[in-house]
């Protein structure tokens, strides 16, 4: 982790009075920290000078804060207690330590994407994510680790290394929004931003036992992007739970009229209480979903969950809906996705990009407008089947993911229950193919596996409905007891 002397001293500071166990300020949920700050119980420096010391503690184990900015973050601490002094709240996210993804360009903070040719990167402007949460309030502390260019569920790259799991260390956290996840398990940060493709804020949530949001494309407005017209990519808010997912989601949330597919609703809407009565409201069961391969262990999981959904005196039927069209349509138009972000980047520096990356480049260069019409007509007809079968559930339920964690030094699954597997995405067809719908998904924590991996339940809504995805969430997250990795140190180990 690369930081200037300033910071290390600062780190060093806060060290000296670091605990054996986590800071008790980091086991609280971001929800209950903004009460505190608001009522001003505690300071915006004690809460970061906590996170701090639990970041100096922890981090060296997993590699999840690749880039530190102790001090800039004591200066937006102290302005937040000076606003609080005067009465005066910065916004939802008051005080809140965050972690930026290392995919979102920071002003002034190095950015790296996880590739070599930008280790020394520093933006001059933020993305509008970024700037929400500054208008929010939030204390940035720095930057999560990526796999390169947010390619692939695994996170590692030539620049930082591999990010380990909190629950495993020889496993992986899932990506592209790994370091996030890790930080947010580990009690570095109560909330951290991520994006999500085909998994990305969904897989390393399932991975690490938190929350991950993918929200409807549109409802976090993305700017700039090489294609404001493309519904492949959202950026989105993971947290410990789904209250605090909102509160976040609540502060990034809303149109902007530099984007196109803005969804013309407010943030503030996700302040709602998120309470429910689910009493015969219809959800579809979906363990055998789209006919994919899911090991034995998730099956377990998933199939365990049941009767908490039950218990919420909601109708769990199984049902399954035909996903015909979701391989082709999501696998072109991530590869056109590509080639629009970083096809210029391939003839700049040849030899210095890593070969999933290239091959998703040149598979998007050798796409025929054909192929592109036949992904788009195949989504189309997709997305009129996915929305008469929730015509009938009023939510499909599935498995996050195909596996758990798997062992670190492999970049990506190869065979799932005997089934080979065709690409280094293709094990993740469980979230691809919702992102393929574009309908809005959460990954809630759903158990342990029987050798402790974490796995994650996937909540699908209707179309646009997004606080109700979080509401289903919510009434789950009741039914569900909090997890926390020995490695945290949230019981003082």
């Amino acid at each position: 982790m690369k930081m200037s002397r300033r910071d290390a001293m600062a780190l060093a500071a806060a060290a000296a009075n670091a605990q054996t166990g986590m800071p008790e300020l980091c086991r609280m949920t971001a929800s209950d920290l903004s009460k505190k700050l608001r009522a001003r119980t505690v300071s915006a420096r004690e809460v970061l000078d906590a996170h701090l010391r639990q970041i100096e503690r922890v981090n060296p184990k997993v590699n999840a804060i690749i880039t530190l900015v102790a001090d800039a973050a004591r200066n937006r601490a102290r302005q937040a207690d000076e606003a609080a002094a005067k009465g005066r709240f910065l916004g939802p996210l008051h005080g809140l330590p965050i972690a930026h993804k290392d995919l979102q360009d920071t002003k002034g903070i190095r950015t790296t994407y996880g590739s070599p040719i930008f280790k020394d990167y520093v933006p001059t402007q933020n993305t509008l994510t970024i700037e929400r949460i500054y208008q929010a309030g939030a204390v940035p502390i720095g930057k999560t680790n990526v796999p390169e260019f947010g390619a692939g569920s695994q996170t590692f790259n030539p620049v930082f290394g591999a990010t380990r799991n909190p629950y495993d260390l020889t496993k992986t956290c899932g990506g592209s929004s790994g370091g996030a996840a890790v930080a947010l398990a580990c009690g570095m940060v109560p909330i951290a931003d991520g994006s999500d493709t085909g998994g990305s804020l969904r897989n390393p949530a399932s991975f690490c036992g938190v929350v991950g949001f993918r929200s409807s494309p549109g409802r976090v407005a993305r700017y700039p992007t090489a294609n404001a017209w493309s519904t492949i990519s959202v950026t989105g808010p993971m947290a410990r739970t789904v209250a605090d997912t909102a509160l976040f989601f609540s502060a990034i949330a809303g149109p902007d009229p530099r984007v196109p597919l803005s969804i013309h609703e407010p943030g503030t809407r996700f302040l709602a209480p998120l309470d429910r009565s689910f009493k015969g409201v219809r959800i579809a069961w979906a363990p055998d979903f789209a006919g994919i391969p899911f090991d034995r262990r998730i099956r377990d999981v998933f199939q365990s969950r049941r009767k908490n959904f039950e218990s919420l005196g909601a109708i769990v039927e199984d049902a399954s809906p035909d996903m015909t069209g979701a391989d082709e349509s999501f696998k072109v138009l991530r590869a056109l996705s590509f080639y629009q972000q970083h096809a210029p980047k391939l003839q700049k520096y040849p030899g210095q990009i890593k070969a999933t990356v290239i091959e998703e480049i040149e598979r998007g260069a050798k796409l025929t407008s054909r192929e592109i019409m036949e992904a788009e007509e195949l989504r189309s007809k997709l997305f009129a089947r996915f929305g008469e079968f929730l015509s009938k559930y009023e939510y499909l339920v599935l498995p996050v993911t195909q596996v758990p964690p798997f062992d670190i030094n492999h970049p990506y699954i190869t065979e799932i229950e005997g089934r080979k597997m065709g690409s280094y995405i293709e094990w993740m067809r469980s979230c691809c193919y919702i992102t393929a719908t574009t309908h809005p998904a959460i990954s809630v924590p759903g158990g342990l596996t029987s050798d402790g991996l974490p796995v994650g339940i996937q909540i699908v809504g209707r179309h646009h409905a997004d606080f109700e995805v979080l509401q289903l969430a919510f009434a789950f997250e009741q039914t569900m007891p909090q997890l926390w990795p020995s490695i945290a140190g949230a019981n003082g180990a």
